[in-house]
């Protein structure tokens, strides 16, 4: 076992090296064409373009093969970290449980493909769960709350009966998670309990339901409502905002607004606030609502597309704030009033004795 790694080790090293071994030949020449060659020493103006060439070459060279090696490595720490990230914020499935589902995100860090917003939807016997939330502030740095919570939400999405358990557990695992920079903290008394990190960093989000009737159960961490797509665009009431998780505790009683249903046929768009609070080169706010609205019927994976680029043309490419969308579109086949069968008919009703 320790040959082994010794070997996988030495392996590592000599794969570092390799682009280095170019570069070293090219300069092996260079000193070999100035010591070893008797037309190197000669004097002249002949002489001296003949070495000035062969330096100017291997110079040539050696910048290529450090790019050519620069470049291979790049390439495979982004192919590394795009794998890294589909797995941290997956794509939605396109079907889940008789509904269509689609998800973009931009992020305001350049080269990144995720930042602190997240979102997640899973299939659970008390039916379509889902989560969309902002982490405060944005890019990369946020990318261990995200983590926190999504795996949180995966867990307890199928553990718990109600919703407000699910909230409670996200609560529970945010709350962990910025506690334990304070524990490494705390040397000196490991056991020590560490004070709440309070408002240092906190995440809004919104905890939506879909039960198989449609009808919608939702919980709102601070969050911007979701928007409802029918006839028309529409926001939805999702009752009263609860704190952004991290700020101050839950209510002991917490309460799903149950007020809104989706009828087959409806779709339901949920966003994060960077969607809204986009602006262009003059201070403008994109218009999500008209954006919406633009094409009836649209399948939700086109719609995120169309969003997307919206809001790219909006801002020039440079966005302020990460911006997640996710679009949930009811495509359960509504069940007709079934006709009775030929032959039978309902009985009468016995007429009334007379008196």
């Amino acid at each position: 076992m320790i040959r082994t790694r010794s070997l996988l080790a030495e392996g590592s090293r000599l794969r570092r090296l390799a682009p280095l071994v170019l570069p070293a030949a090219w300069g092996a020449v260079a000193v070999a064409w100035k010591f070893c060659c008797p037309l190197a020493r000669q004097p002249g103006l002949p002489t001296r373009i003949a070495t000035s060439v062969v330096f100017l070459t291997v110079g040539i060279g050696m910048v290529l093969g450090l790019r050519h090696g620069l470049v291979r490595e790049l390439t495979r720490a982004r192919a590394v970290a795009a794998a890294t990230q589909r797995v941290l914020l997956r794509p939605p499935p396109a079907r889940l449980d008789g509904l269509t589902l689609a998800a973009g995100q931009l992020s305001a860090t350049r080269g990144a493909s995720v930042g602190g917003d997240l979102y997640e939807a899973v299939a659970t016997p008390h039916g379509v769960r889902i989560v969309v939330g902002d982490v405060r502030g944005h890019g990369l740095a946020a990318l261990g709350t995200v983590v926190a919570v999504l795996g949180s939400f995966r867990e307890a999405a199928h553990d718990e009966a109600e919703l407000a358990g699910v909230l409670r557990r996200l609560e529970r695992a945010l709350e962990r998670h910025l506690r334990e920079p304070a524990r490494g903290e705390q040397p000196a008394r490991p056991d020590a309990e560490p004070p709440h990190p309070v408002a240092e960093e906190f995440v809004t989000l919104l905890l939506v339901e879909v039960r198989p009737d449609g009808r919608l159960a939702v919980l709102n961490c601070g969050h911007p409502g979701p928007y409802r797509l029918g006839a028309r665009a529409e926001r939805l009431p999702v009752g009263d905002p609860l704190p952004p998780l991290g700020v101050l505790p839950l209510p002991a009683v917490l309460v799903p607004h149950t007020a809104a249903r989706l009828l087959p046929g409806e779709t339901l768009v949920l966003h994060t606030d960077g969607a809204k609070e986009a602006r262009d080169h003059r201070g403008r706010f994109f218009a999500l609502d008209a954006a919406l609205s633009g094409v009836p019927g649209e399948a939700p994976a086109a719609l995120v597309r169309r969003v997307r680029a919206a809001l790219l043309h909006h801002t020039g490419g440079r966005l302020a704030d990460d911006v997640a969308l996710l679009v949930v579109r009811n495509d359960r086949v509504r069940v007709p009033a079934q006709p009775a069968e030929p032959g039978l008919r309902r009985p009468r009703s016995a007429p009334s004795p007379r008196c």
